[in-house]
């Protein structure tokens, strides 16, 4: 059976297809960018704040991240009922919102709670929008579709790291960097509410209007296999885990650690959004040329070195290499990963799919910052959560090197 209805678009339903790319960079650039990878920007000035032990900044983190995970289970579900457009709008409502209710909270218990609620927003955005790219756009552009929105989480990064700051100098506390950025956030719904269309109108029917006779878990298993869906789920498993490690805890680890100032963090926290901008293109452009099989396995390695110079006591150069290799690859996995399992699934299923394997990717996430926000706490040093992280991506590479072809019947 081929899914070929993308061939047949209109000249003018060509030219929309970028108009949603688009608008993932804006909903990505809010629901990840802000919503998730500002917060080890805020860490160091919340801890002094809310006088917080490593621990609990890792609860925070974590918290967000079951958040993220139990919505994960509901997103194709409401995606069928309401479609993407309106769960978008709405999913990026809720994480601007509980972003302000934090910036006006004085507890670590309501801090907790309401990041929990931006982790859940952030799933119901993040999962619809990568699902949107394999719906308009075919297999041999989807990587470039796919990092052309995330981009927005590189430009995240790059805007908190140069607006926390700045904010800072002003003489205001943690809590306006929160109400700054969500209330951005809540203008960038509205933003998305006004360009997406939930798939490419197709027999008369106009754009926005969609079939949500989405494939379920099920079939999608069985068109893919077990064993395939495995390795995409461990794949992005170890990559959750690892990743969040870092972006967590890198900057507290340069103020408290390195001895750097807030502003001087700041500043290399933004060159990781500014090199990141090209990350998500570059290797989803890689992707399709030479398969996201030998993507996967670059992207692997190049973060294996950056964890293990991050955990290694080495002169200040190791810690700018190591910001600059991870920075480089930071958003690729997600790029390849949403192109890799649209090509495993079809249109119809992708949303499942993506669904599925991005469950499991929020398991990785909740346990990345508890477990190193522990192991801190025993050593005093972020150091063992960065090798520890080193040696799971090293395994990812492996796991990567057995993905099988894609079947050349779905398209």
């Amino acid at each position: 059976m081929r899914f070929s209805y993308l061939s047949d678009l209109s000249e003018d339903q060509e030219r929309y297809r970028w108009v949603i790319v688009v608008a993932g960079f804006f909903g990505l650039l809010a629901s990840l960018g802000l919503g998730r990878f500002s917060l080890g920007m805020m860490l160091p000035s919340m801890g002094d704040g809310l006088e917080l032990s490593y621990a609990q900044m890792g609860l925070i983190s974590t918290m967000n991240f079951c958040g993220y995970l139990a919505a994960v289970l509901v997103c194709g579900r409401l995606g069928a009922v309401v479609g993407a457009r309106l769960l978008i709008w709405a999913a990026l409502l809720l994480v601007g919102g509980s972003m302000v209710l934090i910036g006006l909270s004085s507890s670590l218990v309501s801090v907790i709670v309401l990041y929990c609620c931006t982790g859940v927003g952030s799933a119901l955005s993040n999962v619809p929008i990568m699902a949107l790219i394999s719906t308009w756009f075919e297999p041999a552009r989807r990587g470039r579709a796919a990092g052309l929105c995330i981009m927005g989480n590189g430009f995240g990064i790059l805007l908190s790291g140069q607006v926390v700051p700045w904010l800072g100098t002003t003489g205001r506390d943690w809590r306006v960097n929160w109400l700054v950025l969500g209330g951005l956030v809540i203008l960038i719904a509205f933003i998305c509410l006004l360009l997406i269309r939930n798939e490419p109108a197709r027999h008369g029917a106009p754009a926005g209007v969609t079939n949500r006779s989405g494939e379920g878990l099920r079939a999608v298993v069985q068109r893919v296999g077990a064993k395939t869906m495995l390795y995409c789920a461990a794949i992005y498993l170890l990559f959750g885990f690892t990743y969040v490690i870092y972006i967590t805890f890198m900057v507290t680890s340069l103020v408290e650690e390195r001895g750097l100032s807030e502003h001087a963090a700041g500043e290399l926290w933004s060159l990781v959004g500014l090199i990141s901008l090209g990350s998500g293109p570059l290797f989803g452009y890689l992707s399709d040329k030479v398969g996201r099989k030998s993507g996967l396995i670059v992207v692997f390695a190049i973060q294996t070195v950056a964890y293990v110079l991050a955990g290694m006591k080495l002169p200040m150069i190791s810690v700018f290499l190591s910001i600059t290799l991870f920075a480089l690859v930071a958003f690729s996995v997600p790029t390849i990963i949403a192109a890799l399992v649209g090509d495993y699934a079809s249109p119809q299923g992708a949303a499942t799919a993506f669904g599925l394997v991005t469950f499991v990717f929020g398991i990785g996430q909740v346990a990345g910052p508890a477990v190193a926000g522990v192991l801190a706490e025993q050593t005093g040093s972020f150091a063992t959560s960065f090798l520890m992280a080193g040696m799971l991506t090293l395994t990812a590479l492996i796991l990567s090197s057995r993905l099988p072809p894609r079947s050349p019947e779905i398209s």
